[in-house]
């Protein structure tokens, strides 16, 4: 897939594809860590004749602009840069689509979206609700435990060896070796190739250290604390397709659980016998549901 390059109002410089013709309905692909724009390429190639899809390698990632400091990922800049992005495409109104940490932004951009009414619809898969992920990573051990990779991730004592070996030794270490069990070979040739860069390794983990959510010890209390508030986010009124990889083993489906009661307009689909990668593990299933939504909500 071709990619320009756009620089956004904050000088944040991104290569993005930019597919479908371009007074059609925008859709806006945010895909996770450790990935890239690549994640979306069955849904591009479905939906680029009848929408104009737009799918960016975000901050830190690949070519696009890569900050090294902490604090240029928190989750206001990566929303600010969605909004940026259509700014600078010339686009006014859009529906968000994310993926694991690109869902997680994509939350953030449905409610910012709702409040401004530049943002239509949102479809987001396996990336969890912003007020019930906190609460989970206190009281529901599988979550906590699923979750404890965030400590090697935040820990700069790796910093050497990603200077040295970029992500992949990191990824090794906290996931056992089996971050690669579902890749083909030319797909880990090119993971491989894209983690290489120390600049990028360092920018995809700075969104784990930037993200305000507490991973305690497994043997921490399972409770809230005394002093939790959570953060007062309104019902999202937009339509919104959640899809949910049953076997995901990083993020399991009790995050479901409470979502009718944060979201007022909420289609949940959930892909049994499928990991985390939903887009490119089970695309069949994955866009045969963003089908049926986009036309539902047109």
């Amino acid at each position: 897939m071709e990619q320009t390059r756009v620089t956004l109002a904050n000088g944040i410089e991104l290569d993005v594809v930019d597919q479908g013709p371009k007074d059609a309905p925008a859709l806006i692909f945010l895909h996770g860590f450790p990935e890239s724009h690549w994640t979306w390429r069955n849904q591009i190639a479905q939906f680029s004749d009848r929408y104009r899809c737009i799918a960016p390698d975000q901050r830190g990632y690949r070519g696009s602009s890569k900050p090294q400091a902490v604090e240029e990922y928190t989750p206001d800049k990566l929303i600010g840069d969605v909004f940026l992005l259509a700014d600078a495409l010339g686009i006014d109104n859009f529906t968000i689509v994310g993926h694991d940490w690109g869902g997680a932004i994509a939350w953030g951009v449905a409610y910012t979206g709702m409040m401004n009414g530049r943002v239509t619809r949102a479809i987001i898969a396996n990336a969890p609700h912003p007020t019930l992920f906190p609460k989970l990573l206190y009281t529901n051990r599988a979550q906590r435990e699923a979750s404890q990779y965030f400590t090697t991730f935040r820990d700069t004592a790796n910093d050497p060896i990603i200077r040295e070996h970029g992500l992949a030794p990191i990824l090794l270490k906290a996931f056992d070796g089996k971050v690669m069990t579902e890749v083909d070979e030319a797909e880990q040739a090119r993971m491989l190739k894209d983690w290489s860069d120390p600049d990028a390794a360092i920018g995809m983990l700075n969104y784990y250290r930037a993200s305000p959510m507490e991973v305690l010890p497994l043997d921490a209390p399972y409770e809230l604390p005394e002093d939790y508030e959570p953060y007062p986010l309104p019902k999202l009124a937009m339509p919104t397709l959640v899809i949910w990889a049953m076997d995901d083993q990083a993020l399991p489906p009790e995050n479901l659980d409470g979502l009718d009661d944060v979201v007022a307009d909420l289609t949940i689909e959930r892909v049994s016998g499928c990991g985390h990668f939903v887009t490119w593990e089970a695309p069949e299933a994955f866009n045969a549901a963003m089908e049926a939504f986009l036309a539902k909500t047109a």
